[in-house]
């Protein structure tokens, strides 16, 4: 009985599946990354890496009660071997300091310094400075739109991951 020969020419253009419905996703996607290329090339000349503004950014973000390697590992979702990296630099620059954990003698906690707070207030001021030129041409209304659509798709995302059973994200902020 002869084989059947397997059909490898191109479909017509109306028959092959599209990414055009999932534009949303990749939107949301890419102005995050573009966002963040932008942010870099201007924290560049501070000399600070992405991965240590990020390491900032989310320290930042819990006041200043400290936060364990293992718990920095997990927000940033790396693995404990590269947070203990950036730590270590931070830690040799004098943005952070790491002080034994009070409630367990084998951990220790990141706490930023004045050194680390003063970068983050450069931080913040390249962020103003990027979002006003970002946003241009945004009004106010429909930036507003914006956000709370997307806190609202955020919402249904978390909703979707707590009912699938899955480990929660952790470090999200409340929209």
């Amino acid at each position: 009985m002869p084989r059947a020969v397997k059909d490898n020419s191109p479909a017509p253009d109306d028959a092959r599946p599209s990414a055009k419905p999932f534009r949303f996703g990749f939107l949301v996607h890419d102005v995050s990354r573009l966002r963040r290329t932008l942010f870099d090339q201007e924290m560049k000349p501070l000399d600070v890496t992405r991965s240590q503004w990020s390491v900032l950014a989310m320290l930042s973000r819990g006041g200043n009660n400290g936060v364990t390697q293992v718990d920095l590992a997990r927000l940033l979702d790396v693995g404990k071997v590269t947070v203990g990296g950036l730590v270590d630099r931070l830690e040799s620059s004098g943005h952070v300091e790491r002080r034994p954990d009070p409630a367990d003698r084998r951990a220790w906690r990141v706490f930023i310094t004045g050194k680390g707070y003063d970068t983050i207030a450069l931080m913040q001021g390249v962020g103003n400075a990027l979002n006003a030129s970002i946003l241009a041409g945004v009004s106010e209304a429909d930036l507003r739109v914006t956000e709370e659509t997307l806190a609202r798709v955020k919402q249904n995302i978390l909703g979707l991951v707590r009912s699938s059973g899955a480990a929660e994200p952790d470090g999200e902020e409340n929209v």
